[in-house]
């Protein structure tokens, strides 16, 4: 009952489960910097639905400063994701300029907020 409380006032949106990527064959992850020639609120709109769209995108954040969008991005492989910048995210509508960063390695993840430091 709590935990249908806590879903019902909408502090729980889902679940999911913690998945290992590289067995699942997603042994590239990148973040990438986006920034876009327009910043009205319709063609932000447009970005984040077109990030949505893509199963690669894994994470979309608006950012405050020179960088538009964060993203965080999975791949296959280097060449999956080659093609993918390319004919996904460079060539996107609105999209001036990307810059990436290939992660070296993960040291932890963890999901949600630290609810005992609120």
């Amino acid at each position: 009952r709590r935990v249908r409380n806590l879903e019902d006032k909408g502090y729980i949106k889902g679940f999911n489960a913690a998945v290992d990527q590289e067995l699942l064959g997603f042994s590239v992850t990148v973040f990438a910097n986006v920034g876009l020639v327009s910043q009205a609120e319709a063609d932000l709109v447009a970005f984040e639905n077109l990030m949505r769209s893509l199963p690669e995108v894994r994470e979309c954040h608006m950012l405050s400063g020179e960088i538009d969008f964060l993203l965080k991005i999975v791949a296959p492989n280097m060449d999956a994701f080659q093609r993918f910048l390319t004919g996904q995210l460079t060539c996107a509508p609105n999209v001036s300029q990307v810059k990436t960063s290939l992660t070296v390695r993960a040291s932890f993840r963890k999901p949600g907020v630290p609810i005992a430091a609120a």
